[in-house]
């Protein structure tokens, strides 16, 4: 099963679009599954107020868990990390027209910009392509 297809089967197991998208690179960075299922429980749901899109907050922890040097001391990667999301933030908004989840659903206009399922496909795409170097089919 690909990465899309286990984020995926994940949404369908109630979990929400951040814990779908982080979840899914757990394996591919050694990161226990619980660890971050509980870390990024609150970032669903637009952080719970239909805010920034869950699929976008959980591609910001993968990022994080990718590109951290994990220096308590001395810490010297965040502005890197920092340029990271903003690039793949930027392609979920070229590509959504939105990174809010409200817009995104159409909760006060009516229209749905893009479903969940696709925003979270759409995050493992820009993320595969951003870190592992794997393009979409």
């Amino acid at each position: 099963m690909d990465r899309k297809e286990l984020a995926l089967q994940l949404h369908h197991s109630n979990f929400n679009c951040a814990q779908c998208v982080a979840c899914s690179y757990c394996n591919v960075y050694g990161f226990d599954p619980v660890t971050v299922f509980k870390l990024s429980e609150a970032f669903g749901g637009g952080m719970g107020d239909f805010d920034i899109c869950g699929a976008v907050s959980g591609m910001a922890m993968v990022i994080g868990m990718m590109n951290s040097d994990g220096n308590l001391d001395d810490p010297q990667t965040k502005h890197q990390t920092y340029n990271l999301i903003t690039d793949a933030k930027k392609r979920f908004k070229d590509k959504n027209k939105s990174c809010t989840c409200s817009e995104l659903r159409g909760l006060e206009t009516g229209v749905v910009l893009r479903p969940c399922d696709d925003c979270i496909t759409d995050a493992i795409e820009i993320l595969d392509d951003m870190l592992l170097g794997i393009k979409a089919e």
